[in-house]
């Protein structure tokens, strides 16, 4: 739950989407103050699901691959998301009613809260959140 990935991707799609400028690595990093290789990671996985594009070299760097309107922040959070909103599982005690049943209901408990927040991401565009920086 400390996973901090869908802000990092949300704040470097949102700086893309408003200069709508090629920004770099170090640029980015300086905004999000974090180590530019983070940012050189997100940028990796958010190229793979199609989200922004990068040229190497002078005048390179990140933009986005299509418009602001047409992604959705649940593009965004199914990119970089990697486990449950929730948490994860505990390993309780097989022998014990409770523990032996537990992680059956709150993995049932963890699909419910997911599929609301992913719900709740596809009804808001990348358009729609920029336009909190106004």
């Amino acid at each position: 739950m400390n996973n901090i990935q869908f802000a990092t991707a949300l704040h470097i799609l949102t700086m893309l989407a408003i200069t709508k400028d090629n920004l770099s690595s170090s640029y980015i990093a300086g905004s999000i103050n974090i180590n530019p290789a983070m940012v050189r990671k997100s940028l990796s996985i958010l190229s793979v699901y199609g989200l922004i594009d990068t040229k190497e070299g002078k005048g390179g760097g990140a933009s986005l691959a299509k418009p602001a309107d047409k992604i959705l922040l649940s593009d965004i959070y199914g990119a970089v998301n990697d486990a449950n909103v929730l948490g994860k599982l505990n390993s309780p005690n097989p022998e014990c009613n409770t523990g032996k049943q537990i992680n059956r209901h709150l993995l049932e408990l963890f699909d419910q809260a997911d599929h609301a927040l992913i719900t709740k991401l596809g009804t808001i565009t990348l358009a729609d959140f920029c336009q909190k920086f106004k």
